[in-house]
This record gives C-alpha cells, sequence and structure tokens, in this order.
C-alpha cells in the first residue's frame, strides 16, 4: 500500500538530520575559535619572548596577522556601530582603543585584547549554550516526517508541509507529526514528552492529539489543524527559543546604565589625554597612554557580558528541573511574589480517578462487595469503571453481559446473576425503591457527573440481584507533593489559596487537607480575578492552572504558571512559565531560582563596578599599565561569567 516519493524522502531524510547537522557545525565552529586563538598566543608569546631581538617589520607581522585575525569580530562590530550612530558601545571602545594603542607602538598589548575579549566570548558562548542546550533536550519532540493519506497510497511529507485537513497515518510507536483530530483508531498515546506525566491517554474518533508525542498500540488517522510549526509543542519551543529576548528591569537597568557610563568614560579618557599634557607640561605619550588604560579599564564587557548570563542560567536552572520560562522578566517578578493560588482539578489534584473508600453494608463482606464491583464494571470504560478495575481486577471471562444504561450506571449478567453499579437512580429503578429507606443519608450526597454522585470523589453503589452491597468512593486524589507545596510556600512567607470551579464539598476537603490560607469555590473564569483580587489585597500574586477557564488569571496575575498538561494549550500560550511535568512544588523551585538568579546578577554587577573603580584609579596615576588593564577587564568578566553559570548549576 505504502508509495515512497524519493524526493520528499529526500526531505524527510534532510529534516531528520538538520538537528544533527546543526550540533556538528556548532562544533566546527568552537574548535575554529579555539585554534585561531590558540595560533594568535602562540606568535603573542612568541614575540614576547623574542622582543627586541626581532626587526620591527617581523614583529609587525607577528603581531599584526593574529591582531587581524582575532580581532576581525571586534573591529567589524565596531564598524556596524558606528555605521548605525551607535558611537558608544562595548565594540567602538575595545576596537578604537586597540587601534591607538597599535598607533603608540604598543603592538603586543592590542593583540592581548583582542585575544583575552575573545576568550571572554568564548566562555560566554559555551556557558550560554549550555543552558541553550538543556531547554531543548526539553523540547527535542519534533517529528522527522508525517505519511500522508493521499487515496490508497501514503506520502512521506516533512510536518511543516502539512496543511489543515490533511490527513496522517501514524503507526504504533511513531511520533504524532502534527495537532489534529483522530478519524480513525484506537490507540494509547504517550503524551510524557510534552507533559512529564508517564499515564497513556486514550486516543479515538474524535479525540484531540498532539504533535510530538507518541502513538503507543494502534494505527490512527489524524486529521490535521494545520503544519508543525502551528502545532502546541512547537509554539512552546519558539517560546523557549525566545526567551532571552525578553529582557528583564534589570538588564534595561544595565543597558540604560550602560549608555550613560560608556560616554562617561570616554569622557574620563579624553581628560585624562588632554588636561595633564596641556595645563601641566606632562609628556603626551605618557598620558595617552594612561587614557587607553582608562577606556580599557572602563569598558562595560563584565556587565554586558554577565547581567544576560545570569539570567540566561536562572532559565537554563529552571528548565533542568522542567520548568519553562518565557524571559528574564519573568525570574525577576518572581522576586515579589507574595501570594500563589492554584486551581484544583489537574492543578492541586492528579485529575485521574482512584479509589478511596469501600463501604460494604452491614452483614456485607468488603471482598463480597469488591467482587460485585469487580463483575458490574467489567466491561466498562467510564473512567470510574476502570479506576475500579484497576483496584478490584476484572473478570477474562467473555460470557458476561453488559449494558450501559446513559446517565445511571453498567449492568452485567454473569452466571446466571445480575451485578449493576452506578447512582441511585440506577438502584431505585432495579429495585422498585426498595432502598429509599437504607439509602436515605447515601441520596443527601447525590451530584450526578456523568451518570455518577460526587462528594469527595464519585459514589459507586452497587447490588447483586436484588440486594444492595454497599458504596465505593472514587476521588481525584490530591497530587504526591501538593502538600509539600503548600508546606515550603509557607517557610517562604508567601500565602497559597484555592480557587476553583468545583463544588463547594470537595473544595473544602482539598482546601483542609492541604491546609491553604484560604480558597474560593464555584467560580466561572472570570469570577476567579475577582475572588483573586478580594483574596490577595494589593500583594504581588503568581497563579498556577493548566486549563482554558483558567487563562483570564493567567494573563492578569502579576505571574501566570500553567501546568503543560495535554488540553491547556491557552494556558500555556498566555502564561509566564510552564510546569511540564505538573508538580505543584515546581512553582517553588521557580521563586527560589528567581531570588538566587538576583542575588547573583547583584553580586556580578558590585564586582564589576569595584573592581574597574579601583583599577581606574591606578591606571590614572600611572600604577596600571594595558596590561592590568586587560587581566582586570577579563579578569573581571570572566569571573562574572563563572559565577553567573552557578545559576545554571543549582
Amino acid at each position: 500500500m505504502e508509495k515512497q516519493d524519493p524526493k520528499i524522502s529526500a526531505a524527510g531524510c534532510c529534516s531528520a538530520c538538520a538537528h544533527e547537522h546543526e550540533h556538528e557545525h556548532e562544533h566546527q565552529g568552537e574548535w575554529l575559535d579555539v585554534a585561531t586563538l590558540a595560533i594568535g598566543a602562540l606568535m603573542l608569546a612568541t614575540g614576547l619572548l623574542l622582543g627586541d631581538r626581532l626587526p620591527e617589520s617581523q614583529r609587525w607581522l607577528l603581531y599584526g596577522v593574529p591582531y587581524l585575525i582575532c580581532g576581525y569580530p571586534v573591529l567589524l562590530g565596531a564598524w556596524e556601530s558606528l555605521r548605525r550612530g551607535r558611537f558608544f558601545d562595548e565594540f567602538t571602545l575595545m576596537g578604537g582603543a586597540t587601534l591607538a594603542a597599535i598607533g603608540l607602538g604598543e603592538l603586543a598589548e592590542a593583540l592581548g585584547v583582542v585575544i583575552f575579549y575573545q576568550v571572554g566570548e568564548m566562555f560566554q558562548e559555551r556557558a550560554a549554550g549550555r543552558s541553550r542546550n538543556s531547554i531543548k533536550s526539553l523540547l527535542a519532540t519534533k517529528p522527522t516526517v508525517a505519511n500522508v493519506v493521499r487515496g490508497d497510497a501514503l506520502t512521506p511529507t516533512a510536518p511543516e508541509d502539512v496543511t489543515t485537513g490533511m490527513r496522517v497515518l501514524v503507526k504504533p510507536g511513531e511520533k504524532i507529526p502534527v495537532d489534529g483530530l483522530v478519524v480513525t483508531g484506537d490507540s494509547r498515546v504517550d503524551t510524557s514528552p510534552i507533559t512529564g506525566e508517564p499515564v497513556p491517554v486514550r486516543a479515538r474518533q474524535g479525540t484531540q492529539v498532539f504533535g510530538g508525542t507518541v502513538n503507543i498500540d494502534g494505527t490512527l488517522i489524524v486529521e490535521a489543524s494545520g503544519p508543525f510549526a502551528d502545532s502546541s509543542i512547537a509554539r512552546v519551543m519558539e517560546m523557549v527559543e525566545n526567551a532571552i529576548a525578553h529582557k528583564s528591569p534589570t538588564e534595561r537597568f544595565i543597558s540604560k546604565f550602560a549608555s550613560v557610563y560608556t560616554p562617561a568614560m570616554f569622557g574620563v579618557a579624553f581628560l585624562t589625554a588632554v588636561v595633564p599634557p596641556l595645563f601641566a607640561g606632562a609628556s603626551w605619550h605618557d598620558w595617552i597612554y594612561r587614557a587607553l588604560v582608562v577606556l580599557m579599564i572602563s569598558c562595560p564587557c563584565a556587565l554586558v557580558i554577565s547581567i544576560p548570563l545570569g539570567y540566561f542560567g536562572g532559565i537554563g536552572a529552571a528548565s533542568k528541573l522542567g520548568i519553562l520560562v518565557k524571559g528574564g522578566n519573568v525570574l525577576d517578578a518572581a522576586n515579589e511574589i507574595a501570594v500563589v493560588a492554584f486551581d484544583k482539578t489537574g492543578t492541586l489534584t492528579r485529575g485521574v480517578f482512584q479509589v478511596t473508600d469501600v463501604r460494604p453494608e452491614p452483614g456485607v463482606s468488603e471482598d463480597e462487595l469488591r467482587r460485585a464491583a469487580s463483575i458490574a464494571e467489567a466491561f466498562s470504560n467510564h473512567p470510574v469503571a476502570r479506576s475500579i478495575q484497576k483496584e478490584f481486577g476484572t473478570l477474562t471471562s467473555v460470557e458476561a453481559e453488559s449494558r450501559e444504561i446513559a446517565g445511571k450506571g453498567v449492568v452485567a449478567a454473569y452466571e446466571g446473576t445480575e451485578y449493576a453499579a452506578g447512582n441511585l437512580a440506577l438502584m431505585n429503578d432495579l429495585m422498585k425503591n426498595s432502598m429509599q429507606d437504607s439509602m436515605q443519608d447515601s441520596m443527601q450526597d447525590q451530584n450526578p457527573v456523568d451518570g455518577r454522585s460526587q462528594l469527595e470523589g464519585t459514589v459507586v453503589y452497587v447490588a447483586r440481584g436484588a440486594r444492595f452491597l454497599g458504596r465505593i468512593t472514587v476521588s481525584d486524589v490530591l497530587k504526591a507533593d501538593a502538600i509539600k507545596a503548600v508546606s515550603r510556600l509557607r517557610e517562604r512567607g508567601v500565602g497559597s489559596y484555592m480557587l476553583t470551579g468545583d463544588r463547594e464539598e470537595g473544595s473544602a476537603w482539598v482546601a483542609q487537607k492541604l491546609n491553604l490560607d484560604g480558597y474560593r469555590s464555584g467560580l466561572l473564569p472570570d469570577m476567579k480575578v475577582t475572588a483573586l483580587t478580594e483574596l490577595a489585597g494589593t500583594a504581588k500574586t503568581a497563579f498556577v492552572g493548566d486549563g482554558v477557564n483558567d487563562a483570564p488569571l493567567l494573563a492578569s496575575s502579576h505571574i501566570g504558571v500553567a501546568m503543560g498538561g495535554l488540553g491547556s494549550e491557552v494556558a500555556i500560550e498566555v502564561a509566564d512559565a510552564v510546569v511540564l511535568n505538573d508538580a505543584p512544588s515546581r512553582v517553588v523551585d521557580l521563586l527560589d531560582i528567581a531570588k538566587r538568579t538576583r542575588r547573583i546578577v547583584r553580586e556580578n554587577v558590585g564586582m564589576a563596578l569595584a573592581a574597574k573603580g579601583v583599577f581606574m584609579v591606578l591606571g590614572i596615576v600611572g600604577i596600571a599599565g594595558l596590561w592590568e588593564a586587560i587581566f582586570a577587564d577579563v579578569g573581571v568578566a570572566l569571573l562574572a561569567i563563572i559565577n553567573a553559570a552557578r545559576v545554571g548549576r543549582a
């Protein structure tokens, strides 16, 4: 049946190999840079060792060639800055200082400046590259080919070329290449590549599936809602790739500071160069040299390099924990959070059913109730039934006959006996209202949900023949670390609240179990915004949710954190951060990373300014020369880079 198009297959192959080739080219570029700097350093060392024994022409050749090779990026950057009217930045400062040094005959020092500057740049790139790779590794889920169904043939197509309405066949074990709806087939889908949840999700006709997830055990035909570029995971990938472009307030401060600081330093250097020779008869050569030292010391490399790198390190540290942060501004804002509000279902609770209570009637054993429930629910696909099957086991015999009763439950006939499981309406229908007296208390708890009832969970009533056997409670249980998350917030002096659309009883139970500071239940999406304002007052707030109905709060709160489960693409789009593994405690980790990031960034700023101030004074009084300036500037930049890398390693 399958027909291969060589042309398109080649494109698919190229798509599959693109990531590998990209890494290969990056490594080749790194080795070329290292080799260039090593040759430049070797020629510099040779020139310094031979000193005055070299003729002038050979000294120019020995220093000039590596200067042009190693300093080309700096000179090119300076030219571009001047062409665009940016007269005061790190490139013009660095390029101008080295050219002036050459004009004074200080060839070795000019070469040393560009070599050490490029070494600093290389360390910066390697550190930033590690952060980028840690983020990309979380999202390395891009499928390489889509098998488009055309008539009775399959045409391998690049996922980027799939258009809306195309039908794509996905075999067991393959990645689903695009977002779309299942047209035919029945399978389980591993959504862990984008949600972190290990439990597969059922996919059949009408189910929405997402690109980058894995089809497990059945063949599916999916009608695409668009190309991979429009898929949920692609939008998240784009969000992360652009994260560093979102500058934080501290970064913006540094940019503004540099715009004033750099021309001011040019002014100080100019005055250093001209005032003593003009008014004190000092040597022009000596004071121009000191002015170059001032320029070299004042270069804001340590600030320009380490501040964004500090925030990028914070973003990378968060990504290692499965937290995708949209930008450094989110880390800055996280330092101001005083209240965290959570949605309930899917955020504090798992969103899956589990048997939490088995209560047999007097005279009925628990084993008897369990067996009856397992028989009644044996062939039902209802989520409640599946939780009972998982807990109590199920029949392997095909002799039982089962029928679903819409809105009420299920009835099964096995070995001549009828077993029933469902809500009170089903029980009364089967038993001709004979149970109303004995079940009066149970009826107070009834609140039909998909034909079942719910209090702290879904209540399933079980009968065998005309005898009522008891009730089983199936609950949406708390996530394993929800209690820990609230406790950690309290330790940090951060308030915790819950805002949910669920009914009061279940919400009160969750709030009590977690020891929350407060909660509101029965809320519509627009009501949640008002409720959070009433609860938190003027405090800076973070909201954590997972669904479309949480979008208004995610967008309006100081920080919105989305749980990255399926069905939450709108939440992911509007949120400031995304928790891939749906663990509430990751929100506390985000606050801790933000605090650590700000501390390290401030350390870098203080360290850079202090070092520059000391060496600038030493340069003006003639104690420090260009070599000291080089080591001071590049050394402080390297120390700042190393310090910033601590964020990413944490």
